[in-house]
């Protein structure tokens, strides 16, 4: 039988926490034994810790109350009748809601070592053996829900945790999309002020032209200064269709849209390019190139401007190395140059805006981007773009 022995006299030690702490702490107990008076000796001994206790005067009874409740501790008596406290903490542990709950056996003095193991082999994760000391019974009592408010805290922090991850990963895909429309955007407008200014302005200068022309044969041989007039509206006519192509050309190049778009444009890039800043340019490019959609071609184009545009500004180096492959699977472009190389610093600095544009017009499509390179050996370049989607 249980020595129930008061719990007024027995306040104090770390079982004794304020109210405001339990109410923090409250957590259900399982208290399971046959007999009626070893029962209400356990309520009384853990009454006044705060925590809601649940009684079960049978195993049936105690998995009835598992399968619609969570527990954070059940004491449970070892011999009972119809179903013994090993056939229960069994059932009990079968069960998913309550597989990990502890159970802490109650067991008379007389019980011998091999049944002590078998109550292990079950489950238990103690013994507590009668007649009951009230001091060990609550402080093992309370290391127990300890754990459990612990645990309780961790995997409400764990839930918390994803769900930030969740919206951080939704914001992502948002923002990602966000910047995949605003660069469909952006090119649709480029394309169409290509072509207008390179049909309609293009026309009107070609048109303007022509008059001076008929102008000019119109005037008389000694004309001299009329004819140094048109002369010179001539060159700047011309300067200004140079500027028009120009300028067309730079917003979106019309042979993208050929059928070996990507290859010529690329090659014209890099002339360009080292016309422009002295910069010598090796370029190595497949002899065929299966068609490939707008979308990648384009993607692939504006990278490849934003990695000679790098080399320009920061790399002060005399040569770019510059290699297209192409399988049946992906499209890969590499720059390398022999400048002055990059630091970590800078790959991964909040201020590289252009690595940032080139490494999410590459994620956009499925597609790799990786920059290596060293203070003193030059910077390498490489983007991977699926030829399909996923």
């Amino acid at each position: 039988m249980i020595m129930a022995m008061s719990t007024r006299e027995k306040r104090g030690g770390p079982a004794d926490r304020s109210g405001d702490e339990r109410a923090d702490s409250k957590a259900s107990i399982l208290l399971v034994d046959d007999n009626p008076r070893n029962l209400l000796a356990l309520q009384e001994l853990l009454g006044d810790l705060g925590h809601h206790l649940v009684p079960a005067k049978s195993g049936g009874e105690a998995l009835r109350q598992c399968l619609q409740h969570d527990f954070a501790l059940i004491l449970l008596d070892v011999l009972m009748p119809d179903m013994d406290g090993f056939e229960v903490a069994n059932l009990i542990r079968d069960r998913a809601r309550s597989r990990h709950t502890p159970i802490i056996f109650l067991t008379g003095a007389y019980e011998d070592a091999p049944s002590m193991f078998r109550g292990y082999e079950a489950g238990a994760v103690d013994y507590i053996i009668k007649p009951l000391n009230p001091d060990v019974l609550r402080s093992k009592v309370s290391v127990f829900i300890e754990l459990f408010n612990k645990n309780a805290v961790l995997t409400r922090e764990i839930a918390e945790r994803k769900q930030v991850e969740a919206q951080l990963r939704d914001s992502e895909e948002r923002l990602r999309a966000l910047t995949a429309r605003l660069q469909s955007v952006r090119e649709e407008e480029r394309t169409t002020i290509s072509r207008e200014t390179h049909d309609e302005l293009g026309q009107a200068l070609t048109a303007l032209k022509m008059d001076l022309t008929w102008i000019a044969e119109r005037v008389k041989a000694d004309g001299k200064s009329v004819a140094t007039k048109l002369k010179s509206m001539f060159e700047l006519i011309d300067d200004t269709i140079r500027s028009v192509r120009r300028i067309a050309s730079g917003l979106r190049p019309e042979i993208l849209d050929e059928a070996e778009g990507l290859a010529t444009a690329i090659g014209w890039q890099a002339k360009d390019f080292q016309a422009r800043t002295g910069i010598r340019c090796k370029i190595n490019l497949p002899s065929e190139i299966p068609a490939l959609d707008q979308e990648r071609t384009t993607a692939a184009f504006r990278i490849f401007q934003e990695m000679l545009t790098n080399v320009a500004r920061h790399a002060q180096a005399t040569r770019v190395d510059i290699a297209m492959t192409i399988d049946s699977q992906s499209l890969m472009l590499e720059v390398q140059d022999n400048g002055k190389g990059i630091g970590d610093a800078a790959m991964r600095g909040p201020k590289s805006l252009g690595l940032l544009g080139m490494r999410e017009r590459a994620a956009l499509l499925g597609g790799d981007f990786r920059i290596t390179g060293a203070p003193g050996e030059g910077t390498k370049v490489t983007v991977s773009i699926p030829l399909a989607s996923n």
